[in-house]
């Protein structure tokens, strides 16, 4: 049960957009409905949500990096979101499990980049912020300065949200099985 109830009218632009987001999920969008009582902040994480990079550096990577900051959050609306549709991102089931229980070392598929993206997300997402030599050098290495903004401004919009939908309440949505996304 989430902290509070969502209002019972809604502001005419929020209410397309909530609509819209639920037509394109297929679930009902409880963290757009609550932020509806304060129109700004709902209104803002409607842009910061269609701004993010959904695509570049490739729908693989994106999705290893949400999930990683997803379950380094500890966010079960947001694991249960972001394992959405994992496998249309190229991303295994097995290596979801390795993610979700912090072994992707011994997943053979994951390459180099991939890793170095998902101990950069674990970095972003945990307390306290520590960047060692080793991963900002690996970073350097193996992305673009502008795919290093990309996945750091990717990793912490789940954070944002996480904290958000953690501080209201909000449980899974159904979206997946993941068990990482149950509680």
């Amino acid at each position: 049960m989430p902290l509070i109830r969502e209002p019972r009218r809604l502001n005419p632009l929020l209410r397309v957009g909530i609509a819209l987001s639920e037509r394109v999920t297929g679930r009902r969008m409880e963290p757009a409905r609550l932020l509806a009582w304060y129109p700004r902040a709902a209104i803002g994480s409607g842009v910061l949500e269609s701004l993010v990079s959904h695509r570049e550096p490739s729908a693989r990577l994106l999705k290893l990096v949400r999930v990683t900051a997803s379950l380094t959050a500890s966010c079960a609306f947001c694991i249960d979101m972001n394992s959405f549709r994992a496998a249309e991102a190229g991303v295994s089931a097995d290596e979801l499990t390795a993610l979700q229980r912090g072994t992707e070392d011994d997943i053979v598929t994951l390459t180099e980049r991939e890793r170095t993206a998902i101990a950069y997300a674990r970095a972003i997402s945990s307390t306290p912020l520590v960047f060692d030599d080793d991963l900002t050098a690996a970073l350097s290495r193996h992305f673009t300065e502008r795919e290093i903004v990309i996945l750091a401004t990717t990793a912490a919009q789940v954070n944002y949200w996480a904290r958000t939908i953690q501080a209201l309440g909000i449980q899974p949505a159904g979206f997946c099985t993941s068990p990482g996304a149950r509680r």
